[in-house]
């Protein structure tokens, strides 16, 4: 069982930023298929931004430029650096770890983008 555990999220003023982190079981940080995705209330979860292969990211149009994907493995820890931050990106934000054929989700963190 690999734990998935989000903190970071909160409220923040358009224009602001959020630094997001994914703390996961040691080993599992190492996936080939690790990221982020958002669900706004009324709508689908999303992808926001994801590594593949520990190499290539990709993101979202919406927050291309704005949003910056990284990780620790020392830390076992994954990262979301979120910049000039608008109201529509105000959603819950999970992190999303595929390991040994199984795909894990955490719990999800607030964030909300108003003045």
């Amino acid at each position: 069982q690999v734990q998935v555990v989000e903190s970071g999220g909160g409220l923040v003023q358009p224009g602001g930023s959020l630094k997001l982190s994914c703390e996961v079981s040691a080993g599992a940080i190492n996936s080939n298929n690790i990221g982020w995705y958002r669900q706004a209330t009324g709508n689908q979860r999303e992808l926001v931004a994801v590594t593949v292969n520990r190499r290539n990211t990709n993101y979202a149009d919406f927050v291309k430029g704005r949003f910056t994907i990284s990780r620790d493995n020392a830390k076992n820890t994954l990262y979301l650096q979120m910049d000039n931050l608008k109201p529509e990106d105000t959603a819950v934000y999970y992190c999303r770890v595929y390991w040994n054929w199984v795909t894990y989700w955490g719990q999800g963190t607030q964030v909300t983008v108003s003045s």
